[in-house]
């Protein structure tokens, strides 16, 4: 029989897609009719191409079956999923910043099934406002006489510029002209604002001079950003809240202050470095603070923005302020992580971020003495685990230069091999709770820090070792 022959016979015992879903009755139950009735059908064709290319596969109901419920299970599989973080940064951008606690999950949950007074007066029995369920947190927790919040810091900059400056001048000294993730620079968030940036000082050295000259006719406010993905050391100079906050009062003009990462605690007394607080740029005299909820405060995305009455019900008035409001779940999180902040003796155990950052290195060392025959077992002896001291860094751009001691996993290959340890890498990232290290001059490092759900960890290294 020739090659086109038996092609053909091969394709005639092709089975129907009706002659499939007849077997297939609880993946229909689960996936649906039209769903299921797609894929089958794309697998018949597949098998079709295959024969027309010259290959012999197996022809089966069964096999057909298999393979649809294998793709409609990849094509099913969330692409947003939990993953451990190992990477020995905290606060990590691209993995979601801070983890929210216990509090928070349960009230997103609560207000995301049912319908919620979002912005209902349960009091007035009629319409209400978002802000005031966590207005009175904020303002408790800062000092500040108002507050209102939006999806992220970026927003309230740009949201506080717009209302109060827009095509008005802002003087901003050149060191602090930062770029931001995603290379989103303040000039161009100022400029998206409508305001316009007046560069002042050196990158190195800003004096107050420099921004009282810079003040005019023209000029809305004072601008102050925290540059908090970097930092300048030697001969700086720069001008502080306070000095800032007098000349503007000079000259009857708001100040304003981005503080990046913001924090509402004394990071010191937990010994961390220091971090200036929300609370005391408020005291100093600045009149609109913006800061981030899933960063240093660890709680979910938003920006948060507050300080003096007038101003902020100015900002809360900008139809913007629409564009850019929190939802209901986002709402409830923060509240409840705003709500931990009460209890500082409580709040290092309950939010995530502080138990991450204050992890005693005791701690971590006794983890690895777990752990390292664990993913030795996993690994045979392709590779070597040995556990070490490392650093890990807070992350998000808040304190740049700060490190903390920690613990790592440290995975070299019993020969060297670069394409070893990344074929590693890349199977720990395929697995179904992905593992996320980082690679260093040739090693794969799990650093111990954030790793609290050790049963998952080792569930998935035997998934790594079936594998």
């Amino acid at each position: 029989m020739n090659r086109i022959a038996t092609a053909n016979n091969l394709k005639r015992r092709l089975p129907s897609v009706n002659s499939v879903l007849q077997e297939m009755a609880d993946a229909i139950h689960l996936r649906g009719h039209s769903e299921v009735s797609k894929v089958v059908g794309i697998c018949i064709d597949g098998l079709r191409q295959d024969i027309t290319q010259g290959a012999n596969p197996e022809i089966s109901i069964d096999r057909i079956k298999a393979a649809s419920i294998e793709h409609l299970e990849k094509k099913n599989q969330p692409s947003l999923k939990p993953v451990i973080n190992l990477t020995g940064t905290v606060l990590h951008t691209n993995l979601g910043r801070a983890v929210l606690p216990q509090e928070a999950l349960d009230a997103v949950v609560r207000v995301a099934g049912a319908p919620s007074n979002l912005e209902f007066d349960l009091a007035q029995g009629g319409r209400g406002e978002r802000d005031s369920h966590i207005e009175a947190l904020i303002c408790e927790l800062t000092g500040a006489e108002a507050a209102t919040v939006v999806n992220n810091n970026a927003a309230a900059v740009l949201l506080t510029l717009n209302t109060l400056a827009s095509q008005r001048e802002v003087p901003v000294s050149r060191g602090e002209l930062v770029e931001i993730g995603g290379s989103f620079r303040i000039p161009e968030v100022m400029l998206g604002s409508g305001c316009q940036l007046v560069e002042i000082g050196a990158t190195n050295r800003t004096h107050l001079k420099d921004y009282a000259g810079a003040i005019g006719d023209n000029t809305a406010l004072l601008l102050k950003v925290h540059t908090s993905n970097y930092r300048i050391e030697g001969f700086t100079e720069s001008v502080s809240e306070s000095d800032l906050a007098e000349l503007a009062q000079q000259h009857q003009l708001p100040l304003v202050a981005d503080l990046g990462s913001g924090s509402l605690i004394d990071f010191a007394a937990l010994g961390l470095p220091h971090e200036a607080t929300a609370a005391e740029s408020i005291a100093n005299g600045v009149d609109i603070i913006t800061f981030s909820g899933d960063k240093l405060l660890g709680g979910p995305q938003c920006g948060i923005i507050a300080g003096r009455k007038e101003l902020v019900d100015q900002i809360r008035k900008n139809p913007l302020k629409r564009a850019l409001r929190l939802d209901k779940m986002t709402l409830a999180a923060l509240a409840e992580v705003l709500k931990l902040y009460r209890d500082p003796v409580s709040l290092i155990n309950k939010l995530p971020t502080l138990r991450y950052l204050t992890r005693p290195l005791a701690d971590m060392q006794q983890q690895a003495q777990r752990l390292v025959p664990e993913v030795q077992a996993a690994l045979s002896n392709t590779f070597h685990v040995a556990s070490k001291t490392g650093y890990s860094q807070i992350g998000s751009g808040a304190l740049p230069i700060e490190t903390l001691e920690s613990i790592v996993l440290s995975i070299a290959p019993t020969a060297p091999n670069d394409s070893a340890i990344r074929e590693l890498s890349e199977a720990l990232r395929a697995l179904p709770c992905p593992i996320i290290g980082r690679i260093h001059k040739g090693e794969l490092l799990l650093d111990l820090r954030c790793l609290d759900d050790e049963d998952n960890f080792l569930q998935q290294l035997q998934l790594l070792a079936g594998a």
